[in-house]
């Protein structure tokens, strides 16, 4: 599914990505970040798990070393993130199965493994320049469910609440949910990104609790605000709680 957020909170003054008005992110050449989610017929993945799959696998991309650095010592990757970041926030995902899936892991990219779900990650392309393999993937057709309840959250690492208002496709709120990962990201500091990606970057995505969500949607914590594009109404998708308890693994 495509996503693309346009506002966060806290961070309301500024040229953020994610604000709706128009400025000059808008103006740049426009990317997006493909993701793709092997889904097959006889073993689809859990949902909660391809959630946070797919939240892992934008901060894998993030964090790995061919997206970083500059000039000289810049990654492959470096060039594509930081067009991709200069501009409006979009990620994109679709699903494959089969050969489709060994055609998408032939590219250059990052498979991120979670309990059931596989999701693999690739540098930004421009909205109008995806590689062929993986344009003619599904975004159709990710429906996905737990085969139990998820357990409690762990309260020792980040959150990804979901808005318990939204009835969204599994693909939509993957993509809801690697916008909140990132957004956890950018508020870390360079030891603390260090030491949540060494730990595998512990985190849950768990619905909200209604009077849960109306107390997360009103504090000083990162928030998703989706476009509306497709699936669902303009609004808050995501509030990302406790992005603070990742500063003690760098202690």
């Amino acid at each position: 599914m495509s996503s693309d957020p346009t506002a966060v909170d806290p961070a309301p003054e500024g040229d953020s990505p994610f604000r709706s008005e128009r400025t000059v992110r808008d103006e740049a050449p426009q990317f997006v970040l493909p993701l793709v989610v092997r889904i097959e017929k006889a073993a689809p993945p859990a949902r909660t798990d391809a959630l946070e799959t797919a939240a892992r696998a934008v901060l894998t991309i993030l964090s790995d070393e061919r997206s970083l650095g500059e000039g000289e010592s810049a990654g492959e990757w470096a060039q594509a993130m930081r067009d991709w970041q200069d501009a409006r926030i979009r990620k994109v995902l679709r699903r494959a199965r089969g050969a489709e899936w060994r055609r998408a892991e032939a590219l250059p990219g990052i498979t991120v493994t979670g309990k059931s779900a596989e999701v693999r990650v690739f540098p930004p392309v421009p909205l109008d320049g995806w590689p062929k393999e993986l344009a003619r993937l599904q975004v159709s057709g990710t429906d996905l469910e737990d085969p139990e309840p998820p357990v409690d959250a762990d309260p020792t690492a980040p959150v990804l609440w979901l808005n318990p208002d939204l009835d969204m496709s599994a693909g939509k709120t993957m993509a809801q949910t690697g916008h909140g990962a990132q957004l956890a990201w950018w508020e870390l500091s360079e030891a603390e990104r260090t030491a949540w990606r060494d730990a595998g970057f512990p985190l849950a995505v768990r619905t909200a609790e209604p009077s849960h969500w109306r107390e997360l949607a009103v504090s000083a914590i990162p928030l998703v605000r989706d476009a509306g594009f497709t699936e669902i109404a303009p609004g808050l998708t995501v509030a990302v709680e406790g992005v603070d308890r990742v500063r003690s693994l760098a202690r």
